[in-house]
């Protein structure tokens, strides 16, 4: 698993499903307690393409995943496991702030208050998950490159 493609496709994936699952699990817990209007997963289409929200938010943390796994070596090194999930987290959520939002005319993010708190959550639980996610499958790559081959 050390080569880098496949470290690229285990970043995608890592980040993708971390969306769902943590990113997923945070929305429904802050949807029941009342502090977001929706839950995280939605059918609902997104312009120009149509393509429902949840895979776009896939699609994109994907990418996110793939950088990730191209500076995973360093930030580990670094700061560990923990720290760089939680690096890559805040450098989303800066990124969706002042590149992404005033694209779309939004203005600039980080608006005060309980709207602050949750995007640093929403993003954090992203980078932190996308970091387990990945180690788990560097582990189980390395669990199976290990393995002796199937007789059969």
């Amino acid at each position: 698993m050390t080569t880098i493609p496949a470290r690229l496709a285990l970043g995608f994936a890592a980040a993708a499903l971390s969306h769902v699952v943590f990113q997923g699990a945070l929305g429904t817990i802050l949807h029941a307690a009342g502090l977001v209007p929706g839950l995280v997963w939605s059918l609902a289409p997104v312009p120009p393409l149509g393509v429902p929200a949840t895979l776009n938010n896939m699609f994109w943390d994907g990418l996110w995943g793939m950088l990730y796994a191209a500076a995973e070596p360093r930030l580990t090194a670094r700061f560990g496991r923990l720290s760089g999930g939680l690096a890559l987290g805040l450098a989303s959520l800066l990124v969706f702030w002042f590149v992404v939002l005033p694209l779309k005319g939004a203005g600039i993010g980080g608006l005060p208050g309980i709207e602050l708190a949750i995007d640093l959550a929403f993003d954090l639980t992203f980078g932190v998950g996308t970091a387990a996610l990945f180690w788990l499958g560097l582990r189980l790559a390395r669990r199976e490159a290990a393995a002796p081959p199937l007789r059969g």
